[in-house]
């Protein structure tokens, strides 16, 4: 007999959930464009901008563990029991950021993190640290903001995602023209208070709406077997130690082009590439929600969804990569010149393969988590490290006149390697051995 759960399931209802997470996403890019093209109306945008840049690398790197709160909690949380251990795990993880904070911006480790990590220039030093001291809060606000989000998408509410993104825009483009108008644009530090203040305002509106949502939550659902902060940590530590193997990987990339034939280009051309890849894929970044909130609905029509948009990102960047509108994008809205273009054009194409496979990559983490099953998103994220490092030597050592196609291909292979082991765990705790398969991954 059909559930009759699966029957009110429809296609609609599932890109109704799907579409404000996918334009969230893509707002992102919007907010860092803001910052910048205000920073590059100071006297000295190069230093400024870059003094920027490299507290925000480092803020991606301290703020990686706030951010998996987000599926943790969308996974875990079906009852107020479960979101109070949630929200102590959270807690205690934003007590653990905001002291790295503190050790980064105030101590000498911090200074030796930014020289030995990002190789800063000592002329520079204190205009980066100026900017952590304020990006530091940032990574606060954002581990409240995921941690609602979680409560948010579990209750099918992704429309408050796009809300809180647009109140964030517009904050921010606010205090741009403030600074703009008032004070000047001085120092790096502008580019951090504005995207505190984007991420304040978005964390209150997700706190303001998952708050409501939490307090409706039954005390204690039946079936629901997570109430300790241990079987959080069992599924949380996972995600976050895979995480950070792959903080690697960007480093790594940007470390070997520099032993291209043409240096400059090589960087230029995968950095031009992987923007607007990302762009591209970033709309389709919440694949493994829908297997989250979906699949043990009805999973045919969750695979079907998928199926419907797998191949929308290779097809865009296709259109961007061997049509006119490419070089036309490149030239009118980045102001990229024509060498250079026809570097970014040639890594772009070789970034399709990796489009094609990461809404599938995407899909099957969705069924990992859904499972428990997140140790083996370590050994996976471990394969992507491992190739990506072995294609970037081989490519160097064989073809370095390849330039900034070494990068995408890599990542590219790194990714196939990712989803190989993926798929593999999932078809082995499918079979008759699955458990002992599993333990020995």
């Amino acid at each position: 007999m059909t559930n009759p759960e699966h029957q009110r399931l429809t296609m609609g209802q599932l890109f109704a959930f799907f579409i404000p997470l996918g334009v969230s996403a893509s707002l992102v890019t919007i907010s860092h464009v803001i910052i910048n093209s205000t920073l590059a109306r100071s006297s000295d945008p190069e230093v400024i901008i870059a003094s920027y840049a490299i507290g925000l690398s480092m803020l991606g790197i301290i703020e990686k563990p706030a951010i998996l709160l987000r599926q943790t909690c969308s996974a875990l949380v079906r009852d107020r029991t479960s979101f109070r251990a949630m929200s102590k795990v959270a807690v205690c993880l934003l007590i653990g950021m905001f002291a790295a904070g503190l050790l980064i911006s105030y101590t000498a480790f911090g200074r030796i993190l930014f020289l030995k990590l990002f190789g800063v220039e000592t002329s520079m030093m204190e205009a980066i640290v100026d900017v952590y001291r304020v990006l530091m809060f940032v990574s606060i606000f954002s581990g409240i903001r995921c941690l609602y989000h979680g409560i948010i998408i579990s209750h099918m509410r992704t429309k408050w995602l796009t809300i809180g993104m647009a109140f964030r825009l517009a904050a921010m483009y606010v205090v741009s023209l403030i600074f703009i108008h008032t004070t000047g644009v001085t120092s790096g530090r502008v580019g951090a208070i504005i995207f505190l203040v984007g991420m304040a305002i978005e964390a209150v509106l997700s706190y303001w709406e998952g708050s409501k949502l939490a307090r409706s939550l039954p005390v204690k659902k039946e079936g629901h077997g997570i109430e300790k902060t241990g079987q959080i940590l069992q599924f949380y530590r996972p995600l976050l130690f895979s995480s950070l193997i792959a903080v690697i990987i960007g480093p790594a990339i940007n470390a070997m082009l520099g032993k291209t034939t043409d240096i400059k280009l090589a960087i230029a051309s995968f950095a031009i590439a992987a923007s607007l890849t990302q762009l591209v894929q970033s709309f389709f970044s919440y694949i493994h929600q829908i297997v989250l909130n979906f699949y043990r609905k009805d999973a045919a029509l969750a695979i079907r969804f998928v199926m419907t948009c797998a191949f929308i990102p290779t097809i865009l960047l296709g259109v961007l990569g061997y049509t006119p509108v490419g070089p036309w994008f490149m030239e009118h809205v980045m102001g990229v010149s024509e060498r250079l273009m026809a570097a970014s054009l040639h890594t772009l194409r070789v970034f399709m393969f990796m489009t094609l496979l990461f809404p599938w990559l995407d899909f099957f983490n969705g069924m990992i988590m859904l499972r428990g099953q997140t140790k083996v998103m370590m050994y996976s994220q471990a394969a992507n490290v491992v190739v990506t490092l072995s294609a970037l030597i081989v490519c160097i050592a064989t073809a370095p006149g390849w330039n900034g196609v070494i990068g995408a291909l890599a990542q590219s292979l790194g990714i196939a390697a990712e989803l190989a082991v993926v798929v593999y765990a999932i078809r082995s705790s499918s079979s008759g051995v699955g458990r002992r398969a599993e333990t020995a991954l």
